[in-house]
């Protein structure tokens, strides 16, 4: 390869991990020439895996460990490495939230083992009890992430209404929740009754056909969810897939 790669400005910017990281790491996973690769991953990935390293263990606090700081971090950039070969498929989800879901989930098994162990040979009043740090990352909210997830379930949605809905009436009510969800960003202000009664608007349905629709959504979303928050995927096209696959 010809192409000469920019070295980036180290800059204090919350926009370390890019479009041009993800680019790269898909990049990186399509070069056989290790020379190359290694060239790739020096000059435009391993600054953001560093700092999404940093970036996780602080904001989650992930201070249970018996190893330097440092340490720490430089274990979960080896961890992320382990796992670069994964991403290949940008359509399932950023590199960013797949990258931050493999860091958070290494550091959660780590970090809640080596708590368990301090607790067992260190004073109570020296360990912080009532912290839980599943239950801090669960609380804590990703507006970035979340919003990718909801585009990515539109077009699942989108793909797969048939698999999930039969009749025509269920077909279009469901169809009628995506356009709601894909155009979510006009309805926030919109409480429950008034989302049924534009829907009801758009269908010409009975209020008790809506609600059954919307749970099979609900059931289908939290599934997508699940998936999406473990692995940092959503496949699209379930006909790829057999069921047992898409919904582990």
């Amino acid at each position: 390869m010809n192409e000469t790669i920019e070295t980036p400005k180290r800059k204090k910017s919350k926009n370390y991990f890019t479009k041009e990281t993800e680019d790269a790491i898909l990049l990186f996973n399509q070069l056989e020439d290790v020379s190359e690769r290694n060239k790739l991953y020096d000059e435009k990935i391993c600054y953001a895996f560093e700092k999404l390293a940093e970036n996780i263990i602080h904001t989650f606090k992930f201070y249970y460990f018996d190893i330097p700081y440092e340490d720490v971090k430089h274990e979960v950039v080896a961890f992320l490495n382990e796992k670069i070969h994964k991403y290949t498929d940008p359509s399932k989800g950023k590199a960013f939230s797949y990258f931050s879901i493999v860091a958070k989930n290494y550091l959660i098994n780590h970090n809640n083992t080596n708590y368990d162990t301090q607790k067992n040979t260190e004073a109570a009043e020296l360990i912080d009890e009532s912290r839980n740090v599943i239950n801090e990352v669960a609380r804590y909210e990703d507006v970035e992430e979340k919003s990718e997830f909801m585009d990515l379930f539109v077009k699942y949605m989108d793909k797969n209404l048939p698999l999930f809905f039969k009749k025509q009436t269920d077909l279009a009510i469901a169809d009628s929740l995506i356009e709601l969800f894909r155009t979510r960003k006009n309805i926030e202000n919109f409480n429950k009754k008034a989302l049924y009664i534009l829907i009801r608007e758009r269908t010409g349905v009975k209020t008790q056909y809506i609600t059954r629709v919307v749970q099979i959504m609900k059931e289908l979303y939290t599934e997508a969810y699940i998936r999406y928050r473990d692995k940092g995927v959503v496949h699209i096209d379930l006909t790829k897939y057999k069921k047992s696959e898409f919904l582990e």
